[in-house]
């Protein structure tokens, strides 16, 4: 028998393979005023890989959005509801934006780019970019969510609460990259690689770690107690 709840416990896993694989096939997005030309050369030139990175990362999505659902299970079990409720809200915040992302790129990739309208391909581009930066907030809220709501339910480490604020403080930096060009832009270095990587980094090891343990949701005494069929 599948055990469900244990595979979406892991299924934050599946969503760093999935975003990681995504991410090589669909490539190096040109940055925010990029020319025309350049544009169209990678959104049309290269339509079939975004669309095939976009349907990966739409996957990859879906399995965050388990992860989070397993995660609240998992903080309502064990009495912090209000931090499981949370881990729902930023979570459903940070699919939408991700899926609005996909939509965009398709969208660019399908029709928009190739039909000559430069203006609005470019806009469309830097939107992009910009809800990179935005999709720091709930981002950070999620990890905010696990890590407190973790730690007050006793389940895991001084430790660990402390590397899971760093990451807090860490993605959330990301929606502070505002500058005109450089390390501190919308797409600088820290809003492509710093913060998605301790993001990734934090979902996967609180996945693994959620995975390993037994499902909390039913006790082994409420077990017993079901009749057997």
């Amino acid at each position: 028998m599948v055990d469900w709840e244990r595979n979406w416990r892991g299924s934050g896993i599946g969503f760093v393979l999935f975003f990681i694989v995504a991410y090589v096939i669909y490539g190096s997005q040109p940055k925010v005023g990029a020319s025309a030309g350049t544009l169209v050369s990678f959104y049309d030139g290269d339509r079939t890989r975004i669309l095939i990175a976009a349907v990966i990362f739409g996957l990859g999505v879906l399995n965050l959005l388990w992860f989070a659902a397993a995660l609240s299970n998992e903080l309502r079990a064990a009495g912090q509801g209000v931090w499981g409720a949370a881990a729902t809200a930023s979570s459903a915040a940070l699919g939408v934006i991700f899926f609005v992302l996909i939509m965009v790129s398709a969208a660019l990739a399908y029709s928009i780019a190739g039909s000559g309208n430069n203006q609005i391909t470019s806009g469309l581009n830097d939107f992009s970019w910009v809800l990179m930066v935005i999709a720091s907030f709930p981002a950070a809220m999620l990890i905010m969510a696990g890590t407190f709501g973790l730690r007050q339910a006793g389940t895991i480490s001084s430790a660990a609460f402390s590397a899971g604020v760093a990451a807090v403080v860490l993605v959330l930096l990301g929606g502070t990259t505002w500058a005109g060009d450089g390390f501190w832009a919308p797409d600088g270095a820290y809003s492509r690689f710093i913060s998605p990587i301790v993001a990734l980094a934090w979902i996967a090891v609180v996945s693994g770690f959620l995975y390993m343990r037994s499902p909390s949701t039913v006790s082994t005494r409420d077990r017993a107690a079901v009749p057997a069929s």
